[in-house]
């Protein structure tokens, strides 16, 4: 059977639809999840849909997620340009790594520029609103496809 991919999201995302919604509009989390279980089974694979307001919580994921991802979707959130843990837990898969947020960072804040996450990062998706995650689940396919030694 095919390891998931996994999809983490850090704090204040479980209040999508609520939060700031001329950011991130007024599509909730569970329809986010909706969205990237129905692209995951189009292409033949399943997620593992999360969602913390704790660091170490995501940190234990992304440790999980070392023997049981096929690849790693992560919106950390805030975290994103704090958290020296998620980085370092990220260094330990070797699956492909999709850094995703729904805003432009760059677009933003001046402490919003900076990502912990990117320097491991297979790629960086940003600025797609929350219509980003089914294209990240997408995207994912491809890479762990591609990441596939042929037989």
């Amino acid at each position: 059977m095919t390891k998931p991919i996994y999809v983490l999201n850090g704090p204040n995302l479980n209040l999508l639809g609520r939060r700031e919604p001329h950011i991130y509009g007024s599509t909730t989390l569970a329809e986010v999840e909706a969205s990237c279980h129905e692209r995951a089974r189009a292409l033949g694979r399943e997620v593992a849909f999360r969602q913390s307001n704790y660091e170490g919580q995501i940190v234990e994921w992304i440790h999980e997620a070392i023997d049981g991802a096929s690849g790693m979707v992560i919106n950390p959130g805030a975290l994103t340009h704090t958290s020296v843990a998620i980085l370092d837990a990220l260094k330990n898969l070797s699956c492909p790594i999709i850094e995703l947020h729904i805003s432009n960072p760059h677009q933003r804040e001046a402490f919003r520029h900076v990502s912990y996450v990117t320097p491991v990062a297979t790629a960086t998706m940003c600025g797609l609103g929350v219509g980003g995650y089914p294209l990240a689940i997408e995207a994912m396919d491809m890479l762990v496809r591609k990441a596939r030694p042929k037989a």
